[in-house]
């Protein structure tokens, strides 16, 4: 595809960017990411990648607004109380970027749906807040070929990774079986500061655009640590692991 000149106008900051450029551009454009999650993490990695020229954004998420929402879920305001999320996220998305083909999967994907639903993408950014989705995602997204980018944030402190299949570890990797996740605090119990989800929400668009183009170094295999009480970043390296079940 050929950019407008509105779009020139409005991607100038970008194109001038190194790796990106007009043909970088034409690639955002005619990009599909699946974003798994229209909350906390989901409502910045969304609106980031609509504001970056994504041409195609799957919503998946099966919830309404609540007023608890609203303190770190930007995609919703107060007049969606009671609406689908992903009613009110596809309204906010297309107001910022009327080019943006919004696919709304009003669902709680299972494991019939899963790799259908991601094998549609070129990239999904999970941005669920349970173990059980985020298993079933990178399983889903192993099986299919399709790179994975997440994160989870919890009170004053994040943590996220990207999944190459077939060049890297998996999540599962770092959550084997074995790992006992039961009684995991939630965010219920010891509470989020929305800034937080913010900066993860952020990042994860930048990865994904990054996995897109094709540029820069991805944070596959490395696992980006951040305390939001320090502001402290740290990066520890992972391995694959030979008995994971899911890409061993």
């Amino acid at each position: 595809m050929t950019l407008t000149d509105a779009q020139r106008e409005r991607f100038s900051r970008q194109l001038v960017l190194e790796g990106v450029g007009e043909a970088g551009q034409q690639r955002l454009a005619a990009a599909r990411v699946l974003v798994v999650g229209a909350g906390g993490l989901g409502s910045p990695a969304a609106f980031y990648l609509a504001a970056a020229g994504i041409g195609a954004i799957g919503l998946v998420d099966f919830d309404v607004v609540s007023l608890s929402n609203l303190n770190r879920q930007i995609l919703h305001g107060a007049g969606d109380l009671g609406r689908p999320k992903t009613v009110s996220a596809a309204e906010r998305l297309r107001a910022l970027a009327p080019d943006v083909d919004v696919i709304r999967h009003a669902e709680r994907l299972d494991a019939a749906s899963a790799e259908a639903r991601v094998a549609a993408y070129d990239v999904v950014v999970e941005c669920s807040d349970n173990f059980e989705t985020k298993f079933l995602v990178n399983a889903a997204c192993v099986r299919a070929g399709v790179p994975l980018v997440w994160a989870s944030v919890l009170g004053w402190e994040g943590q996220m990774s990207v999944v190459v299949p077939g060049r890297g570890p998996c999540y599962r990797c770092l959550f084997p079986p074995a790992v006992d996740l039961d009684g995991a605090p939630t965010a219920r119990e010891v509470g989020i500061l929305g800034a937080v989800a913010g900066v993860f929400g952020a990042l994860e668009a930048l990865e994904a655009v990054k996995v897109l183009l094709g540029v820069g170094e991805s944070l596959a295999g490395r696992l980006l640590v951040w305390d939001g009480g320090t502001g402290a970043f740290e990066t520890v390296a992972f391995s694959a692991q030979p008995g994971c079940p899911v890409c061993g």
